[in-house]
């Protein structure tokens, strides 16, 4: 039997709040385990939505990256849609007010930087502070529940942005509604917070096993196979190297006018042809994951970045990357890897550069702190 998602769960339920005002905050990629969004199938089962909330991307997932967006009304249902990606990134007490009880049910990448995640966080610290209830529908991270698998950096505080809020790993390998209750807990927001968890899910299994359709999370997280690759390649936004975004074949591919593809792709078949299948193309090369249930993302697109800006040293640049939570677009390696002056890091010679990375991944204490608010084997 497939993954039923909390949202699966919660039509099966009559819970005492479902005729109160619900707010939510969701997209098009929250759907249900047979293809139906989720504020559609809630209100077809006589849930009173009387508002809806968008992160990143807006409601029909198709925003460009780091852009802003508006408030608008959903063609799907009519409701009011308050964009927590324009303007402001937490609703404000206006946009509570006529609210009684707030839910989530929005889909992860697995990884730090992606902005779901810290859209979450604001969302139930704004519930805590207004006194509502707040409902996760959980869905299971894509990349597994494996904590094998984590890897770092632990965030630096001083790092802190929207792309990395609190102190977590790069691969947390946890669920939304996991580290919900962990920040929740963490920060004494005590916000009256409910799980509703999924089922048929098992910590190993990766998107893989879950015996459903891939829904697009974003415009470049469009397959699973872009996700598996994105905690590592998405680096590659703080340079002046494409990784295919706007393509069919957004984060599977890197390239530049510039790339010596026939010195690069021997040299990465040497070091991480264990991992990655390199097929060269014109001016790029693409990738693909040989084993999903063990790949180390993280790592991997470190070592590609590093060989690349190494044999590449006249053309390969550091570049901002302007979004709506980082306008001016600088220091945006050091945000995503989550440790200050990032860029200098990779000025090291290979060996010491390879000695300060395995360090900086390797994440010891993760398992032991999410262990008390752990939902799933």
């Amino acid at each position: 039997m497939s993954i039923r998602f909390g949202v699966d769960q919660l039509l099966n339920l009559q819970p005492s709040w479902k005729k109160l005002r619900l707010g939510m905050l969701t997209n098009d990629a929250a759907k249900t385990w047979d293809g139906i969004l989720s504020r559609k199938a809630l209100l077809d089962n006589g849930f009173n939505l009387v508002k809806l909330f968008s992160p990143e991307h807006g409601i029909d997932t198709n925003g460009k990256d780091g852009a802003k967006m508006d408030d608008h009304i959903d063609p799907i249902t009519q409701l009011p849609i308050i964009s927590l990606y324009g303007s402001k990134f937490s609703p404000d007490v206006n946009d509570l007010e006529n609210i009684d009880v707030l839910l989530f049910d929005v889909p992860d990448a697995g990884t730090r930087f992606y902005t779901f995640l810290w859209s979450l966080s604001y969302f139930i610290e704004a519930a805590a502070k207004s006194k509502k209830k707040i409902i996760i529908l959980d869905r299971p991270n894509p990349l597994s529940g494996n904590f094998e698998l984590v890897e770092g950096p632990i965030l630096d505080p001083e790092e802190s942005s929207f792309i990395g809020r609190f102190s977590i790993p790069i691969k947390h390998q946890s669920t939304f509604g996991e580290l919900s209750q962990y920040f929740n807990h963490e920060f004494n927001w005590n916000a009256d917070l409910e799980i509703i968890t999924c089922t048929n899910w098992k910590r190993w299994k990766t998107f893989f096993d879950w015996g459903l359709p891939w829904v697009k999370t974003s415009p470049a997280i469009q397959n699973f196979e872009s996700c598996l690759l994105y905690p590592g390649l998405c680096f590659f936004e703080a340079t002046n190297v494409s990784i295919g975004r706007d393509t069919a074949f957004s984060f599977e591919w890197v390239g530049a006018p510039w790339l010596k593809v026939d010195t690069l792709a021997p040299i990465l078949n040497h070091i991480v042809g264990d991992d990655l299948k390199i097929e060269p193309l014109k001016n790029a090369i693409r990738l693909k994951v040989k084993e999903p249930s063990n790949y180390k993302a993280v790592m991997n697109g470190l070592i590609l970045l590093k060989i690349i800006k190494d044999i590449h040293p006249k053309d390969f640049q550091w570049a901002p990357y302007p979004t709506e939570h980082n306008k001016s677009g600088e220091n945006h390696l050091s945000k995503l890897l989550g440790i200050s002056n990032a860029e200098a890091l990779f000025d090291l010679p290979l060996k010491e550069w390879l000695q300060q990375i395995s360090k900086l991944l390797r994440v010891t204490s993760w398992e032991n702190d999410m262990e008390p608010f752990l939902l799933y084997e």
